[in-house]
């Protein structure tokens, strides 16, 4: 498990507005933060070599692009052993349909989240790309009315329980 990096106040206030819009200029971080646009500069690319900032991504709605139907699938694997998950995984991850791939304990050992164009693009994902092939066990699928994005991840704070939130 990677080590946790030490964030200090200024650091911990950069990620927050970071989180909430990436396209900050290093000037508007700045000056939110109370620091020279340099010193601003330096820490994000401090926090980006130590591993903290992984990269910025673009988020598309599915929907626009034909894929308004999205999908959890729990996936089983038998047996579930590294010759086999793998291949399993390195499909899954080129399917155009998924869009995050979770290793899990439990009874599931695969947790896929999907974008499809509609039910019967759905069916033709799990019987041709998952239950065709043997390493799979078992697929069930939970369909996803709505998602909502949850609010940046900070470290916890001391004093509060795990989830940052005063006990």
């Amino acid at each position: 498990m990677a080590e946790s990096v030490v964030l200090d106040p200024v650091d911990l206030h950069l990620l927050r507005l970071l989180q909430n819009d990436a396209r900050t200029t290093y000037r508007d971080l700045a000056a939110q933060v109370g620091v020279a646009p340099s010193t601003c500069l330096d820490r994000v690319t401090r926090l980006r070599r130590s591993g903290v900032i992984l990269g910025h991504q673009l988020r598309l709605d599915p929907a626009k692009l034909g894929r308004g139907l999205e999908a959890l699938l729990s996936v089983q694997v038998r047996p579930h052993r590294r010759e086999l998950v793998g291949p399993f995984v390195e499909r899954i991850r080129a399917l155009p349909e998924s869009r995050t791939v979770f290793h899990l304990t439990g009874p599931d050992d695969y947790l896929v989240h999907v974008a499809v164009a509609d039910m019967a693009d759905l069916q033709r994902l799990v019987l041709d790309e998952f239950t065709a092939r043997r390493e799979v066990a078992r697929v069930e699928t939970r369909l996803i009315f709505q998602q909502w994005d949850c609010g940046p991840l900070l470290p916890p704070a001391a004093g509060t329980g795990e989830s940052g939130i005063p006990k």
